[in-house]
């Protein structure tokens, strides 16, 4: 066992040391019986080393703690306390005193040294003392008795001791259990204000995504149409104002028509059908743009939410791509699903155009290449300007860990 005594103080500093302030009492009771018990303390001889070594003892009692937190000074206090006793039983010729004085250093230095090497030497000291002491006043042919009433005293004291100190450190443990419990919820409330914040963020972003062309480049549009319709009419040309007019017109509808769609998108409630969400939006495509898509699909295995939404969203925003920038008149679009992936390929037979330059405020692509990645997949974009465009998405069939 760990008999290191400044470990062991920690215990008996949260202890409320029942067993101390009981000694103290004792003592005091004991040490004003011993006046009416004895005459000859009453003498001056008697009275003052008497009250004097007494005095020590219960100072030292007081100073106990300091002692617990200096190790080095516990075994010195511990050979002064033993004289000290002693010292006062003989000069009391109080038998009870015995038992008083020395039970309770007793059970005091076992809730420091408990049932180790050091706690039994010291114990067996205060016994050797106390027999003498008892062999002094009544005589050695009664040290039977002394052992008779002894022996008892102690093994109870030293039960009552460790299932005391037990008890103060399942308190303590449980006192530091419940802080580490208040820390931990500190913890979890934090993360859950980082997680609430990181969602409202992915939120924000996917709206963006959501709407990034539907709006900002429709108004951009319209902005530059009407400035041509202004400076037409400044310069009296109102037949060519009417008809960029008639273009704004229609172009405020297709931003309206679009940012529907882009909200019924969002509105949309999860657990949709893949594959026939795919078709109707190749139909879809095929109706508003008037380009033919031809689409093949081949889903044979369960697509996770998060890869199914991935995919219809990127779906959606490269044929819309395709109606706005590409100038194709043939879509190909083939979904199928591997062993452990969906593989999705869109070709366009448009004027292409250069990935690494993109215009600003275009942030379709952006957008999709987020999206795939947030469901842990894979995008690439292959164009060449006058040869078509393709685009591969590879997403997982297995669910992310924090899906």
């Amino acid at each position: 066992m760990n008999t290191q005594p400044s470990s062991r103080y920690k215990n008996v500093e949260n202890d409320p040391r029942l067993l101390f302030w009981f000694a103290i009492i004792l003592m005091l009771a004991v040490f004003i019986w011993s006046f009416f018990l004895t005459p000859r303390l009453r003498q001056p001889s008697y009275y003052l080393p008497f009250t004097g070594l007494f005095g020590i003892h219960i100072f030292l009692h007081w100073k106990f703690d300091w002692a617990c937190k200096h190790p080095r000074w516990l075994i010195g206090y511990t050979f002064v306390q033993g004289l000290l006793a002693f010292g006062i039983t003989y000069l009391s010729g109080n038998v009870g005193m015995v038992f008083c004085l020395f039970m309770a250093l007793i059970g005091e230095l076992l809730s420091i040294f408990k049932i180790s090497i050091l706690g039994i030497l010291t114990a067996v000291y205060m016994l050797v003392l106390a027999f003498v002491n008892f062999g002094l006043l009544l005589g050695y042919r009664q040290a039977g008795w002394f052992l008779l009433g002894t022996v008892p005293t102690v093994v109870f004291i030293a039960i009552y001791v460790i299932l005391y100190t037990r008890q103060a450190e399942a308190n303590t443990r449980a006192q530091a259990l419940l802080r580490e419990l208040e820390s931990a919820n500190r913890q979890l409330t934090e993360y859950a204000a980082r997680v609430e914040d990181l969602t409202i963020a992915e939120e924000r972003q996917r709206m963006a995504r959501e709407l990034h062309d539907t709006l900002s480049q429709g108004l951009a549009g319209l902005i530059l149409q009407l400035e041509a319709v202004d400076a037409h009419l400044s310069n009296s040309r109102p037949e060519r104002a009417r008809s960029i007019l008639k273009q704004s017109m229609q172009t405020a509808r297709e931003t309206l028509a679009d940012a529907r769609q882009a909200i019924d998108n969002l509105r949309q409630p999860s657990g949709r059908d893949l594959a026939e969400v795919v078709r109707h939006e190749a139909e879809r495509f095929t109706r508003a743009a008037g380009i033919a898509c031809e689409s093949q699909i081949d889903v044979k295995l369960e697509v996770p939410q998060a890869a199914a939404e991935a995919a219809i969203r990127a779906i959606t925003e490269a044929l819309t791509n395709v109606a706005r920038h590409a100038r194709a008149s043939h879509v190909s679009l083939h979904l199928s699903t591997l062993e452990k992936s969906l593989q999705i390929e869109i070709c366009d037979d448009g004027i292409g155009f250069d990935p690494e330059v993109i215009q600003a405020g275009h942030y379709g692509l952006l957008g999709m290449g987020e999206r795939v990645r947030l469901a842990g997949g894979s995008f690439a974009v292959h164009s060449i300007p006058g040869d078509g465009t393709r685009i591969t998405i590879s997403l997982p069939l297995e669910k992310l860990p924090n899906a």
